[in-house]
């Protein structure tokens, strides 16, 4: 086995020598390891003079090219030319443009943590409430009230039960798994439909109550809350459930309000407009979605439901509490931050 620490030269100019140590004739030599003849004969003339030190590339004649890394990165982070048609740079188009090797450039970017590939996006939230709301919630996770159970509460809209014509491939040592598993698997999948995943997840303990429904209207809404009530009964000892939830019109709809203003020990508080982020069960979401849905294949909704409830289950065996540990101070300090490098900017 070759290790991927060894250059591909190198690792082919030493089967070369080690082949003709065996007396293997030349023009064996060349068709095993690929090269041409006359290759064979340079290497083995050259390990016979130097040894193991004739097999590294003399250095090329010149100067050694100087590459200023303060430029690269300036030209990375200045937009590329309309004609090139690209939204951001690539390592081979910059080094193009620069006249360095692909390789300057990517060892630039890491040395300055400059990835242009990658988007960061954001939406500052509108809500006249916004720090009310921060406070709230995050209160609620560091210190909550005694005889209380913090559920959040949301749904996954839209999962697909997608059948792959061929199935994913398992990972592979030395193989990383992309992020779009259609690489790894099939582009060819058959749609059986989408289910909606309601869940509400314990704080304290990562316990999660799921329900799948077919459609996310705040009929289902209200029909999972009656179901976690049931989850959670009154046991008359005075313990309340709050739950963090955004403020989706769908969670807001009259119904269902009537219906907490029947239930006086279920206490609801609201993430700010496009703050989803406050809600801890979309931390569940992302970890659902990445261990038992995105590499999978389902041949029917029902199917999909079927792993989805498995997954839940076997959750429920090593589940473990979800920690806050910004405090509202921070986080309202790291918005408004942000807000004034915006400004900045002039964005």
């Amino acid at each position: 086995m070759r290790s991927s620490m060894v250059p591909a030269g190198m690792a082919s100019r030493a089967r070369i020598v080690l082949l003709a140590a065996d007396e293997v004739p030349n023009h064996r030599i060349a068709e095993k390891v690929g090269v041409s003849r006359p290759t064979v004969n340079k290497w083995r003339s050259r390990y016979v003079e130097r040894g193991l030190a004739g097999l590294v590339d003399d250095p090329r004649p010149g100067p050694a090219r100087t590459v200023d890394q303060r430029r690269v990165i300036t030209e990375t982070l200045t937009p590329p030319p309309k004609s090139l048609g690209v939204t951001h740079w690539s390592s081979r188009l910059l080094a193009q443009r620069l006249g360095v090797s692909h390789v300057t450039i990517a060892q630039a970017w890491k040395d300055f943590g400059v990835r242009p590939w990658k988007a960061e996006t954001f939406k500052f939230s509108t809500d006249p409430e916004l720090e009310a709301k921060v406070i709230d919630v995050v209160g609620l996770y560091l210190a909550p009230p005694e005889n209380t159970i913090v559920l959040c509460v949301d749904e996954k809209s839209q999962i697909q039960a997608l059948n792959r014509t061929q199935k994913v491939l398992p990972l592979q040592p030395g193989h990383n798994e992309p992020h779009d598993t259609h690489r790894r698997g099939t582009h060819d999948y058959v749609r059986h439909g989408t289910t909606t995943l309601f869940a509400a997840l314990e704080v304290a303990t990562g316990k999660v109550t799921g329900l799948c429904k077919q459609r996310h209207r705040h009929q289902e809404f209200l029909a999972f809350l009656k179901h976690v009530a049931r989850a959670y009964p009154d046991r008359g000892d005075g313990t309340e459930l709050h739950l963090v939830m955004d403020n989706y019109a769908t969670h807001k709809r009259v119904e269902v309000r009537d219906w907490l203003a029947a239930n006086p020990r279920i206490h609801v508080h609201f993430t700010p407009t496009s703050g989803s982020w406050l809600n801890l069960v979309e931390v569940w979401f992302g970890i659902i979605e990445r261990q038992a849905i995105r590499r999978a294949s389902f041949t029917s909704v029902r199917d999909l439901i079927i792993k989805i409830r498995a997954f839940i289950n076997g959750w429920s065996q090593r589940k473990h509490p979800f920690i806050w540990t910004k405090t509202a101070d921070e986080i309202l300090a790291k918005i408004e931050r942000k807000r004034n490098a915006i400004s900045a900017t002039g964005h």
